[in-house]
């Protein structure tokens, strides 16, 4: 995948600009260039090459994942690893102690709040900050929005009442495995081709189909032994 199509896609952030260098059509081919920019890596690919998400921007981003805790979770574990806060909005503020706890009670990056009492975050290019809006299948509209250096990712369990209007407010959507018959509502919202539609009710755990402006590619998020062992094997239920 090149720079240009991950960063149309949301996998990716165009990092800092260089002297350019002409090369050869001969030369070109004979580099291997891998996939980062600044972004979390959020799985492999199809071609089991990594994506990243680049989530820590100067322009605010939201982010749509229809799907599992399990998946927000690993992805707000590895936006703190990477310098990032993370603030939590949920209604079940239980289901995060654990990740609160291991990570030093809050201390060290991830903050739990109630559901619309997230406090402004003070977000910077220094201390970047992404708000998890974990609030069920109908969530309120948020107080603590996106803005630079600021990412919200709203995660829905299924195709809600609410999701079409999240939908077309997300710069990024991610699905996981859900329903026919949500499949081919969500197929008609985002103009899916019929092999994408008919593939979401098959998704194994951990995969998810990410959706950008133009692009769309499959990742499988693969959890490390540390990950196992604070919120277990990849799922898709809670």
């Amino acid at each position: 995948m090149t720079a240009l199509t991950m960063l149309r896609s949301g996998l990716g952030l165009i990092g800092p600009r260089h002297g350019r260098h002409v090369l050869s059509p001969e030369q070109v081919d004979a580099l291997a260039l891998p996939i980062g920019d600044d972004g979390v890596v959020i799985g492999v690919d199809t071609e089991g090459q990594p994506a990243v998400l680049g989530l820590n921007r100067p322009t605010p981003y939201d982010v749509v994942l229809i799907g599992g805790l399990w998946t927000a979770q690993v992805i707000a574990l590895r936006a703190a690893a990477t310098g990032a806060r993370v603030a939590v909005e949920t209604g079940r503020p239980q289901a995060w102690m654990q990740m609160v706890h291991a990570m030093g009670g809050g201390q060290n990056g991830l903050a739990v709040y109630d559901v619309g009492r997230v406090q402004p975050q003070g977000a910077s290019a220094g201390t970047p900050v992404l708000v998890v809006r974990d609030c069920g299948m109908r969530p309120p509209r948020g107080r603590v929005v996106s803005g630079p250096w600021q990412s919200v990712l709203t995660l829905l369990p299924y195709l809600s009442p609410v999701a079409p209007r999240l939908i077309r407010q997300a710069r990024l959507v991610g699905v996981q495995r859900i329903s026919p018959d949500e499949a081919t509502e969500l197929g008609r919202a985002m103009a899916l081709p019929r092999a994408d539609v008919n593939s979401l009710p098959t998704l194994p755990d951990g995969v998810t189909l990410w959706c950008g402006d133009r692009d769309r590619q499959y990742v499988m998020t693969q959890p490390t032994d540390a990950e196992v062992g604070l919120l277990g094997v990849a799922r898709r239920m809670d």
